[in-house]
């Protein structure tokens, strides 16, 4: 790619205004704020090691989970450039106990509120494993110039306007969809932007890859370890055994399935009987991103992620997304359609 063929985020979003034409500007602004932060995580990221930012912070969030020093220096960041931007009446994250108000004079008229994991898998930080910030954005349903209430958090993922994923990794990218399809743009850091780098993904109907943690698997459900061994006897015709990976970071495994096609497997179990993913902040926005791609996201047989009426602001469902045909054979077994 030459400079001369560089399509920028911002450049893309503008060169696309047509599919949110009644957001006047605002939703541009929203992803000025999630590019500006991601470029801040990127750079602190890059240094955790030698600037102190490594390790466990001391506290505890809402879930009763250790945050790490990174997880309260990405929420920190998102919230502020967010609030910055004067287009966002409320956001809640995965770190924070209630939601916040952005009630003030720069916010108190706009549309849109967001939800977020500022940095989903930061235990993987001290190894040098690849992390992630996911993002959904809503319109609000509470009148403009009001407060947000609970019903603007507590939306379908079918209402999303927006959601998408940061993962830092060996490069870092932005991967995005307003429901026209999924783009992903690679950070130059040279250059200082986010550059269209992967237009039009879509994963494959079939795959090879089955993400899951294994060594739970006692306490999954029947139909979860009859494909599990599916997954693992060997016939030719289905490219059988498939292929385990599992990172421990749901933007990980989700980018590398998106990519190369595959199945996340994140399944109810005796600890964790409703699953361990928050709706709000990980299942609707991946659900979102793995549809528009030409997947399939669900919590159960025939049960689709997107559709789910949250109840609570951390509610936790199990969750099974990848390419549709692994998905489908996933429901055979859950349902008891088909036996080993």
């Amino acid at each position: 790619m030459t400079t001369a063929t560089i399509q920028t985020l911002g450049e893309f979003i503008i060169a696309n205004q047509k599919d949110y034409p009644d957001a006047s500007g605002e939703l541009s602004a929203l992803f000025a704020a999630i590019r500006l932060a991601a470029k801040v995580i990127h750079r602190e990221i890059n240094r955790a090691g030698i600037v102190d930012l490594a390790g466990k912070s001391g506290e505890q969030n809402i879930q009763g989970e250790q945050q790490m020093k990174l997880d309260v220096l990405a929420n920190d960041t998102f919230k502020e450039a967010l609030a910055a931007r004067g287009v966002v009446c409320g956001i809640a994250s995965e770190e924070e106990d209630k939601y916040i108000l952005l009630d003030d004079g720069l916010n108190k008229n706009s549309k849109y509120v967001v939800m977020m994991d500022p940095l989903d898998g930061s235990s993987n930080i001290d190894v040098n494993v690849s992390v992630g910030t996911i993002f959904s954005v809503y319109r609000r349903k509470s009148p403009v110039g009001t407060s947000v209430t609970d019903e603007d958090f507590y939306q379908p993922g079918t209402d999303q306007v927006a959601a998408g994923y940061v993962i830092y990794g060996s490069s870092t990218m932005l991967v995005y969809t307003t429901g026209h399809g999924v783009n992903g743009f690679t950070y130059d850091p040279g250059l200082g932007v986010f550059c269209l780098s992967h237009p039009k993904m879509r994963t494959p109907e079939k795959g090879v890859i089955y993400s899951i943690n294994e060594g739970n698997y006692v306490h999954f459900p029947d139909g979860v370890k009859k494909y599990i061994k599916y997954c693992q006897v060997e016939d030719d015709d289905t490219q059988r055994p498939y292929t385990s990976r599992y990172i421990g970071s749901l933007v990980s495994d989700i980018h590398r399935n998106l990519i190369y096609g595959g199945i996340y497997l994140y399944p109810s179990t005796s600890r964790y009987p409703n699953g361990k993913l928050r709706l709000l902040y990980e299942c609707n926005p991946i659900a979102f991103l793995v549809e528009q791609a030409g997947g399939r996201a669900v919590y159960g047989v025939g049960q689709r992620v997107l559709e789910l009426k949250p109840t609570s602001l951390h509610q936790r469902v199990p969750f099974f997304a990848g390419s549709p045909y692994m998905v489908s054979d996933l429901e055979a077994f859950m349902s008891g359609r088909v036996q080993l």
